[in-house]
């Protein structure tokens, strides 16, 4: 099954939730020691939300972007006021149904590319149109 948008959010913050950031890196080989240091807060809606009136959450049903990380069920935060350039994630609307794929261009032609090699390209053409930018991606354990 193909990476779809079942469903879409508009962005609304309704309130600042600060969180704990700590200076020390988390060692995803071999452990090192923790370091104990509060380095600041951070809020994520200023991590991924640069412009919140163009931005919307959605969440993805399907497979065709798990090689990036992108599995079904995650939620993306999109923002439409980006342009998109060749490499960056996206959402497309094609004959108004959404998608997410990698766009890239060959040839001076774009071309929208899954994260999965069971996935065929998606020529873009004048009934698609690439509707936002993803600016991450929330995954749920």
């Amino acid at each position: 099954m193909t990476a779809q948008i079942t469903e879409l959010y508009p962005f609304a913050r309704e309130q600042v939730i600060d969180l704990p950031l700590y200076s020390c890196a988390i060692a995803a080989g071999f452990p090192s020691p923790a370091d104990d240091w509060l380095e600041q807060t951070l809020d994520l809606n200023d991590l991924l939300v640069k412009n919140p009136p163009a931005t919307f959450l959605l969440r993805v049903s399907g497979d065709s972007m798990k090689d990036a990380g992108i599995i079904d069920g995650a939620i993306l935060v999109v923002d439409r006021s980006i342009t998109p350039r060749s490499g960056m994630i996206v959402v497309a609307s094609i004959d108004n149904d959404l998608t997410v794929k990698y766009y890239t261009t060959m040839l001076d032609r774009g071309v929208l590319r899954a994260a999965n090699k069971e996935y065929e390209d998606i020529p873009i053409t004048e009934t698609t149109t690439v509707w936002g930018v993803v600016r991450g991606a929330v995954t749920m354990l």
